[in-house]
This record gives structure tokens, sequence and C-alpha cells, in this order.
């Protein structure tokens, strides 16, 4: 079992930055491959990015691709997702989650994953 704590998140201008961070307790999290979603009002869960357990292979939707980074460092239990550049709608609620498995096709699919923390909201002004 994994537990998952997002942190970072705030309100952002358009164009400036961000760094939402995630750490995980419990089992290691070099076991699982990691992905950060997002959460806008009225709109389903979507994929943001994906990052595979020795952070060698990352995988992005591709509103964000070239803007947002994801990455790991699995000796302090902590993925990162940086956003550069944000925009207003990349204002949600932007969720990590674990997946006990290697990355794989279905990677961007929301019941692939495991375990999921609690959120932290991002607000991009424009």
């Amino acid at each position: 079992q994994v537990q998952l704590v997002e942190s970072g998140g705030g309100l952002v201008q358009a164009g400036g930055s961000l760094r939402l961070s995630c750490v995980a307790s419990g089992r290691t999290s070099r076991s699982y491959s990691m992905g950060w979603f997002r959460q806008a009002p009225g709109m389903w869960r979507e994929f943001v990015a994906a990052i595979s357990r020795g952070g060698t292979n990352t995988y992005y939707t591709d509103s964000v691709k070239g803007r947002f980074t994801v990455s790991r460092d699995n000796a302090k239990n902590t993925v990162y997702l940086q956003m550069n550049n944000p925009k207003p709608e990349d204002t949600a609620v932007y969720y990590c989650a674990a997946r006990d498995a290697p990355i794989g096709e279905s990677r961007a699919v929301v019941s692939e994953y495991d375990h999921w923390g609690q959120g932290t909201q991002v607000t991009v002004s424009s």
C-alpha cells in the first residue's frame, strides 16, 4: 500500500511557473509507475503526464507538451510536475496516481491506477 500527498498548488499567472510535488509513503514509490491527472469543475478527470518506474520514459497529453515536465526522485519518494507557461485552461485540481505495473499503453486511463492522492488546486489567472 502507498499513500500519496500532493503539494505546490496555488494561484499562478499565465506565463508563470509552478511545481507540483507528490510524496509517497508506505511502500517505496520506485515500485510504481506514476501519473498526473487533473479535473476541472464539471469535467472528467483527464490524463496530464506519466513517468516510468525508473524515470526513463515520460509521456504527456498533447495540450501540455513542451510546457510541463514530469520527473521523479526515487531516493526522496517524490514525483514532480513542473508547469511552465501555464494557461487559464490548465486550471484544475491536480492529482498524482500510482500504478503497480509498468507504464504501459494504458497509462492515460484513470482506472488503471491503484492509488490516488487527495489533489491540489491549481488556478491560472489570465
